[in-house]
């Protein structure tokens, strides 16, 4: 469409990176960048201020995610909690931050993608829902704040798309596995092993509702970025207005009860269930 675009990557040789030298015109330049380092940041503001100093920045894509923990909220490490907070949130805020005096000089856009898990408490999502929530909460706050500006900030929320490890299967069991071999002894016999594989099961099972075709995503980002007055909000992807509907309008039981059955409905803990106790008993 005629705009010169910076966009950062985890790795320059990775397969991704290669598909966008390949398919992108000469006015995409590609910069390394790991949102959790302080220095590839400051290092990627740096290159982006000493190409943009005479014309200011249009727009910023927030687009980073991370997650790789599907469990409950007790069983997940506190340390994927820090991880995902530190790619889903202070890696983009600290990069909002030092490109805003560019922002600000173009009255440009900012466009960011959160996710509904961020409004909505998405069983065996806590780590990645808090990050989210948090990016959406200071991202409604800039929107406010950067009004007298002339900066529009959009946020994305899309459904479930099929993107980099996100459907795969080996990368999933082999979260799973690490995250048993983790637990504490007390927590794994409360819960026991199965119900682990419980989730584990169920989220595969997710996996097919996955859409492939990314460009209802990319026209939200585009329209953020280009239209006269853009959404507060996008929400590309099927089924979110009535998971929307239920979560604003109805009762929270019913809320839990649709996103259980929405996502993932967890058999009881060992702890809980009937045939534990009886076992006990017998002890």
């Amino acid at each position: 469409m005629g705009f010169r675009v910076f966009a950062s990557v985890l790795d320059l040789q990775s397969p991704g990176a290669q598909e966008l030298r390949q398919s992108c015109s000469t006015r995409l330049t590609l910069l390394q960048m790991d949102l959790t380092k302080t220095e590839d940041i400051q290092r990627v503001l740096q290159h982006i201020q000493a190409h943009t100093n005479s014309t200011g920045l249009w727009g910023l894509v927030n687009n980073a995610g991370f997650n790789d923990t599907i469990a409950d909220a007790e069983l997940s490490p506190l340390g994927k909690f820090r991880t995902c907070m530190e790619v889903n949130f202070f890696g983009s805020l600290e990069l909002t931050k030092g490109l805003l005096p560019l922002l600000r000089s173009a009255g440009g856009r900012i466009v960011t993608v959160s996710s509904p898990a961020g409004d909505m408490p998405f069983p065996c999502l806590a780590a990645y829902g808090a990050s989210k929530a948090a990016l959406s909460l200071v991202m409604d706050t800039f929107r406010s704040e950067l009004q007298p500006w002339g900066i529009k900030v959009s946020l994305i929320l899309p459904g479930y798309y099929k993107t980099g490890t996100t459907c795969d299967p080996a990368f999933w069991n082999l979260q799973k596995q690490q995250l048993l071999a983790s637990l504490p002894q007390e927590l794994l016999q409360a819960y026991g092993k199965e119900y682990v594989e419980e989730i584990n099961q169920q989220f595969i099972q997710f996996m097919k509702v996955a859409v492939e075709d990314l460009s209802a995503v990319v026209n939200s980002i585009t329209e953020g970025l280009l239209a006269a007055n853009p959404a507060v909000r996008y929400y590309p992807g099927q089924g979110l207005g009535i998971m929307y509907f239920i979560h604003r309008y109805l009762p929270y039981f019913v809320r839990d009860l649709f996103l259980k059955g929405f996502f993932i409905n967890p058999k009881l803990p060992r702890a809980l269930r009937r045939e534990h106790h009886n076992d006990v008993k017998k002890a």
